[in-house]
C-alpha cells in the first residue's frame, strides 16, 4: 500500500477473516491514542502496578509480566512485553470512559475507518479479528491520519517511549535497546528482526503469533499487511524479512535480497 492510500498489490482473498493475535495491539493502541485526545484518559494517569501509568502500560514498561499479574520490575526500568499490561490498559479506558473497550474500539476506530469486518472478541492485546481489506484501511490511516493529530501519531510511532531500555522481542530474542513507541514496535536498528534487511530504521508495526504482521515504512512510503492461518515459527522468522525486502525492492526502495 502506498502512502496515498492506493493498494499496490494483493494476494489471496481480501475479505477472509483471520485471528490477528498481537497485531491487535496496534488497533487497541490507536483507540487509546484517541481516548487520550478526547480526554477520556491521560498519559500520566495511574494504572497498573504502583507507580505505573497509562504511558507505561502502552509502551510495555509497567513492570508487569508477559502473561500474568506478576510485577517483575519497577515501572520505567525494563521493557517487558506484556499482554497483561494491555488488558489493564483496556480496563482503564473502560473505567474512565464508561464504555466497554471492545465498543470503544469499534466506535473510535473501526466504524469511522469503514472496517466493517473487524471486531475484538477477546483481550485487547491479542483478541482481534480482521481482514486484509480492513487492515489496508487502517494502514492508510497510519500513513495519513484523520482520526488523530499528526503529532500524536508521530509520538506513538516516531519517538521511543522510555529510551535505552533492553528487553526481549518475542520470537527474536533480547534486544538492547528494545525500542517501542506508544503501542507500536519500532524497527530502529534491531537485529534479528521480523521486518526486512532493507527496512528503514523509521519502520514501525507489529507481528502476531497467528502468523500475521503489519508494517509501515515512512521513508519508503509503503505499508504491508500479511494474514495467515499458520502460527508464527521459524518459517516466519526466515521468510518475512526476505518477503519484505522483495516488497521494498519492487517499489524501488532498497535492494532485493539477492542484490
Amino acid at each position: 500500500m502506498g502512502a496515498d492510500g492506493s493498494v499496490r498489490g494483493t494476494h489471496g482473498p481480501q475479505d477472509r477473516e483471520f485471528r490477528l493475535a498481537s497485531v491487535t495491539k496496534l488497533l487497541s493502541a490507536y483507540a487509546v491514542l484517541i481516548a487520550v485526545e478526547e480526554g477520556a484518559v491521560e498519559w500520566d494517569q495511574p494504572a497498573g502496578p504502583p507507580g505505573s501509568t497509562v504511558r507505561h502500560l502502552i509502551s510495555h514498561t509497567s513492570g508487569l509480566a508477559f502473561d500474568s499479574d506478576t510485577v517483575q520490575a519497577r515501572p520505567g526500568t525494563r521493557r517487558i512485553y506484556s499482554n497483561t499490561g494491555f488488558s489493564v490498559l483496556a480496563d482503564t479506558v473502560t473505567s474512565s470512559s464508561g464504555i466497554t473497550f471492545a465498543d470503544y474500539l469499534t466506535e473510535a476506530v473501526f466504524t469511522p475507518l469503514g472496517m466493517t469486518s473487524s471486531r475484538l472478541t477477546g483481550s485487547a492485546g491479542a483478541g482481534g479479528i480482521s481482514t486484509c481489506g480492513d487492515l489496508a484501511l487502517f494502514a492508510a490511516e497510519l500513513q495519513a491520519p484523520k482520526l488523530i493529530a499528526e503529532q500524536t501519531l508521530h509520538e506513538a510511532t516516531g519517538e521511543t517511549a522510555y529510551p535505552d531500555l533492553a528487553g526481549v522481542l518475542p520470537g527474536f530474542g533480547r534486544q538492547n535497546p528494545n525500542d517501542w513507541g506508544l503501542g507500536f514496535e519500532l524497527r530502529h536498528h534491531k537485529t534479528p528482526h521480523w521486518t526486512g534487511h532493507t527496512s528503514s530504521p523509521e519502520a514501525f508495526g507489529h507481528f502476531g503469533q497467528s502468523g500475521t504482521f503489519l508494517w509501515v515504512d515512512p521513508p519508503a512510503g509503503l505499508a504491508c499487511v500479511a494474514l495467515t492461518d499458520r502460527n508464527f515459527g521459524e518459517w516466519a522468522a526466515s521468510a518475512w524479512p526476505d518477503f519484505t525486502d522483495g516488497v521494498l525492492a519492487e517499489a524501488g526502495f532498497g535492494a532485493s535480497p539477492a542484490g
